[in-house]
């Protein structure tokens, strides 16, 4: 099953079916707000300006699962992303990535590529998953990874 055929709402609210980017690579990023690693969003979106004409997209989905640091209603996430960091990527309305209640998206993409000893769990904002242009995944990285250090990931899946 490749990430084109599941289904996301923007953070407008509308419907945003992943199939939008078939054909693309993409790294797929739970991201929040208020939390030590939200600098990240700066090398995020210097990933999406460098690779983006290549046929390149971040996929940006908060999640308020860890800390509570992803409080915001959708529109307040959207403000803060653009006032502060630019983000002209992607960002869709906030999920779970965990537990019961868990996006199907997420599902999928923790069962595609395990973390740490074999482990499905996302164990904090801003993991990130690569997809290839085929829709299957690639790699999983860690929160702590900084966006930089997965250029050259991106740059061979393109």
């Amino acid at each position: 099953m490749p990430i084109s055929d599941f289904d996301a709402k923007a953070l407008d609210g509308h419907d945003a079916p992943l199939n939008e980017h078939k054909g693309e690579v993409l790294l797929v990023v739970n991201v929040a707000s208020k939390c030590g690693l939200t600098p990240q969003y700066e090398g995020l979106e210097a990933l999406q300006k460098r690779f983006h004409d290549r046929g390149f997209n971040v996929l940006g989905f908060p999640c308020n699962q860890f800390g509570g640091q992803e409080p915001g209603t959708e529109a307040e996430i959207g403000a803060f992303c653009t006032t502060n960091f630019g983000v002209s990527f992607p960002m869709y309305a906030k999920i779970d990535v965990n537990g019961p209640d868990a996006d199907p998206l997420y599902k999928w993409l923790k069962g595609e590529k395990k973390g740490i000893l074999g482990s499905e769990a996302i164990k904090w904002n801003f993991t990130k998953f690569l997809v290839g242009r085929d829709g299957e995944v690639l790699e999983r990285f860690a929160p702590t990874t900084e966006p930089k250090d997965i250029a050259a990931a991106i740059e061979k899946a393109l």
